[in-house]
């Protein structure tokens, strides 16, 4: 897939891709049908069309439909999209013999012929996701499903380029050293989920400036790119986590939240119309940045009250070791008042947040996830609840405040989720440039 430069370079720049060989026809996830995608309308369930050269669309819509629900006939998917039942039998032939739907058992008892009913194909294609954090990088392969077929953990004081990179290259050739010739054909590219302008967080991270600015030269993308035999693309770190509660997470009733990940720093996304909006430069839901009170009601970020970051520099103060914070996310065990603290500080911004987020856009919901426990991102959603309720709301709609559904490893399975949504689904914005 080839795509043109845009104004904002940061995000949209592009290498071209040659398709040629590649076992989805380079049809799947074209530019044409990225562009009929953003143009039809804000329905959650979009309409088709029979209209020569729009297959590409179409093909997307079937394999978002079969993704939603499972499985779907194709009766269903014509009464659905609105395309003809010819439309639907062609695309969805085209699909299986692809490889990207198979047949399920006819289902019977119906006046007429038997229903067969269409699904995923585990095995149609897979996806690499990289998650470069401050703390620590993490590599997955997941199939079409979105399960998680392998995946590598990095844990660093801070990034170096080279030694990142080494790993990433490590624990592909790795990965796909256990995939047969087919599975290997059927890779559909990397996607990197990385925090953007990395080099400006050396002092927040405690990492050397030179090692973080190092990062200012280094173009990861390009480099995995020229190495590869797939795609790579690229997104900011939260907005890529998003992505993955849309993909793979069970916020299927939602349409329009506001979705923060608390890691080592806050960060978040948005959700509109029931896909991630990125914004021009892609860095639309920088949440971390988003001001919010701070002790006597100075402004302050939301990256310095509710990032995992502040928990550890408090437990560091009291002279206590907090490394297992980024190599234990199931687990923390007794972190006593601190947490306490923590919890109730970062709700209140989460709060204040949330709160200011909704005078722009009437959010149906507010989703939280991180690098945490599940126990704590429970107590964390529940302070949240009480700490929203105690402002002053007038003129607002409160959203909802729900805790997350993809885990700690949703930054990851939201890297791998963008050549996903990119080349096979409708739905999602274009979420960034490929390689």
């Amino acid at each position: 897939m080839v795509r043109e430069a845009g104004r904002h370079s940061k995000t949209r720049q592009s290498i071209p891709f040659d398709p040629v060989g590649d076992p989805f026809g380079g049809r799947v996830g074209s530019e044409r049908a990225i562009q009929a995608g953003r143009s039809s309308g804000d329905s959650r369930f979009h309409r088709g069309t029979n209209q020569s050269g729009m297959r590409d669309y179409n093909e997307r819509l079937v394999l978002t439909l079969v993704r939603q629900h499972g499985s779907l006939a194709k009766t269903e998917i014509a009464r659905v999209t609105g395309l003809s039942a010819q439309t639907i039998s062609v695309i969805m032939r085209g699909l299986e013999e692809d490889g990207l739907l198979v047949r399920g058992a006819p289902l019977r008892g119906k006046v007429g012929q038997p229903s067969i009913p269409m699904s995923l194909n585990p095995d149609g294609a897979c996806f690499l996701g990289l998650k470069l954090g401050r703390r620590s990088a993490d590599l997955v392969l997941i199939d079409f499903l979105g399960r998680v077929r392998a995946m590598l953990h990095h844990p660093y004081p801070y990034p170096r380029p080279e030694e990142t990179i080494g790993f990433v290259r490590k624990g592909i050739a790795e990965m796909r050293s256990g995939l047969s010739g087919e599975q290997d054909r059927r890779i559909g590219g990397l996607g990197i989920a990385i925090p953007f302008e990395l080099w400006n967080w050396a002092d927040a991270a405690g990492a050397p400036r030179d090692v973080m600015d190092a990062w200012r030269k280094t173009d990861i993308r390009a480099v995995l790119a020229a190495e590869l035999p797939f795609p790579v693309y690229l997104q900011n770190d939260a907005t890529a986590a998003c992505n993955a509660e849309l993909v793979f997470g069970k916020a299927g009733d939602l349409n329009d939240f506001v979705y923060y990940y608390i890691g080592a720093f806050a960060g978040g996304g948005i959700a509109i119309n029931g896909s991630v909006f990125a914004g021009q430069t892609g860095n639309a839901g920088a949440l971390g940045s988003m001001p919010v009170a701070g002790e006597a009601g100075k402004p302050v970020q939301l990256i310095d009250v509710a990032s995992i970051a502040v928990l550890e520099r408090a437990l560091n103060a009291d002279g206590r070791d907090a490394s297992h914070l980024w190599t234990s996310p199931e687990d923390w065990g007794d972190l006593g008042e601190a947490l306490d603290q923590w919890i109730a500080a970062a709700a209140g911004a989460l709060a204040f947040a949330t709160l200011a987020a909704s005078s722009v856009i009437d959010f149906e919901a507010a989703v939280v996830d991180g690098w945490m426990p599940l126990e704590i991102r429970a107590r964390l959603v529940a302070a949240i609840r009480g700490e929203i309720a105690k402002l002053d709301t007038e003129g607002l709609r409160l959203p909802e405040i729900r805790e997350g559904t993809v885990g700690h490893h949703a930054r990851a399975l939201g890297g791998a989720s963008l050549p996903l949504s990119e080349r096979f689904l409708i739905g999602a914005a274009s979420l960034s440039g490929a390689s």
